[in-house]
């Protein structure tokens, strides 16, 4: 249960793929204009996380190693293209709303990174935790992006008015360049943070 709880703790926090790797910035920086797109990524992305460290981990002691990364990019794109065929299916607003990012989620270089540190060289339980630790920190770097955005951006909340009708939305939070400046100033909080706690 301590390990369980350390790759959760380093997933969600010490390790975060997005405020301390800084890594899947692509999707980040484009789809956290709204609540929905971030939580529709986030769990998207945590799925197929937990899936192909799973099988990756499985299957890891009769890949060939010098064709690794190939097997690891065929795994990955069987569950992003299950994931997408379900968010299309069953969620039709958010695949128009994600549109080409579901099948990006192929080439994040969080899913490939998980994949050759951690579901290659580990158990299937423990590379199953690892997806959804990596997964859940990058779930909740979407969330904290989407909430700044959409909530200063447009004054709403998912989708729901917050703000009063005479608030004046801070337009370029919702522009690329808010995306940049958001993040910016997001890992430089975060990175306080975990200075204060250590």
């Amino acid at each position: 249960m301590k390990g369980v709880l350390k790759q959760l703790k380093e997933g969600i926090f010490t390790n975060n793929p997005v405020l301390v790797q800084l890594i899947g910035m692509c999707s980040t920086l484009a789809i956290t204009i709204s609540l929905q797109n971030g939580i529709g990524m986030g769990i998207a992305t945590t799925m197929v996380l937990i899936c192909s460290n799973i099988v990756i981990s499985a299957l890891r002691k009769v890949i060939p190693s010098k064709i690794r990364i190939a097997v690891y990019i065929v795994v990955v794109a069987g569950f992003v293209t299950a994931v997408d065929l379900l968010i299309q299916a069953f969620l039709p607003d958010l695949a128009n709303s994600l549109g080409v990012f579901i099948p990006l989620i192929v080439v994040n270089c969080i899913i490939l990174a998980r994949a050759e540190a951690f579901a290659s060289k580990n158990n299937v339980f423990a590379s199953a935790i690892d997806g959804l630790a990596m997964g859940l920190g990058f779930t909740f770097a979407l969330v904290c992006m989407c909430v700044i955005r959409e909530l200063l951006g447009a004054g709403t909340l998912g989708g729901i008015r917050i703000m009063p009708e005479s608030y004046q939305p801070a337009l370029l939070l919702v522009l690329p360049t808010g995306g940049f400046l958001t993040l910016g100033c997001l890992i430089a909080l975060f990175q306080k943070i975990m200075k204060k706690g250590a």
